[in-house]
C-alpha cells in the first residue's frame, strides 16, 4: 500500500454513514470505521462498506489478556477488512497473540497495527493520569518497538513521531497518524496535531481525517484538498 488518506466516518448510524460516502460519486476513498459506528451497526456495516468497493481501517483498539484478543481477531479476519488495530499497551505477548489470531487457514492477513498514545494525550495527562513518568516521545518509540518485535506492520502515532518511528523501526514500518487539521482549521480536542502537507514532510504513511472532511461544507472538495497535500 502506497500513502493514502483515510477519511474517519465517526457516524452513529448506517443512514448518515451511507449519505456521507454518497458524496463520493468519483472517487472511493479508504475509509476508517470506529468503535461508534461498529458498536451501532455491528459487522453487516463493514461488509456492506467493503461491498461498496472502500478499503477499511476497522478502528477498535483491543486491548484485553492475550486469548481474548487472538480469538476476537480471528472473528475479525473473516471481515476482510485492511487493516485492524490494537493498544501497543496490552504487551508483546498480547500483540503477538492478536497476529496469530489475525492471521487466516490460508496464511493471508490484514495489516496489524498498535495504537502508541493517543492524539488526545500529553505529557501532563500522561504522567498524573496514567502514572507513566517517562516523556511521551521515549515511550511512543518503546511501544513502536515493542510492536515491531511482535511482528506488526506499524502503529498508529502523532504524525509528528512518524519520522522517528521510522528512524527507530526502518522505513517499512507503517505509521498511521491521524491528529490532522487544515492550517486554518480548529484542533478540536487533539493537542499533537499538524497539517496535511507537514505530515507528508515528516513521513506518515497514512493520514487519519476526521472532522476537517466529514463536517465540512464540501466534504469531497476537502478530502481532494488533503490527497492533493498528502498524497500528490
Amino acid at each position: 500500500m502506497g500513502r493514502d488518506v483515510i477519511i474517519a466516518c465517526d457516524f452513529a448510524s448506517r443512514q448518515a454513514t451511507m449519505d456521507f460516502l454518497s458524496n463520493f460519486k468519483e472517487e472511493k476513498p479508504f475509509v476508517k470505521i470506529g468503535m461508534e459506528l461498529f458498536y451501532a451497526e455491528g459487522p453487516d456495516i463493514v461488509r456492506e462498506i467493503k461491498a461498496r468497493g472502500h478499503k477499511i481501517f476497522l478502528d477498535l483498539k483491543l486491548h484485553d489478556i492475550p486469548n481474548t484478543v487472538k480469538k476476537a481477531m480471528a472473528v475479525l479476519s473473516s471481515l476482510d477488512v485492511d487493516i485492524c488495530n490494537l493498544h501497543a499497551g496490552g504487551t508483546i505477548a498480547m500483540m503477538e497473540a492478536a497476529l496469530e489470531g489475525l492471521t487466516r487457514p490460508d496464511g493471508t492477513r490484514p495489516l496489524l497495527i498498535a495504537v502508541t498514545q493517543l492524539t488526545s494525550t500529553d505529557q501532563t495527562r500522561m504522567e498524573e493520569d496514567l502514572w507513566i513518568r517517562e516523556p511521551i516521545d521515549k515511550v511512543v518509540m518503546h511501544y513502536a518497538e515493542n510492536a515491531a518485535k511482535a511482528g506488526l506492520d506499524g502503529v498508529v502515532c502523532s504524525p509528528l513521531e512518524a519520522s522517528k518511528v521510522h528512524d527507530v523501526c526502518g522505513k517499512n514500518f507503517l505509521t498511521v497518524t491521524p491528529g490532522i487539521r487544515f492550517a486554518d482549521g480548529d484542533v478540536g480536542d487533539q493537542v499533537r496535531v499538524t497539517t496535511p502537507a507537514k505530515a507528508k514532510e515528516i513521513g506518515s504513511d497514512y493520514i487519519v481525517v476526521g472532522r476537517p472532511i466529514t463536517a465540512a461544507a464540501d466534504p469531497v472538495a476537502a478530502y481532494r484538498r488533503c490527497v492533493a497535500e498528502f498524497v500528490d
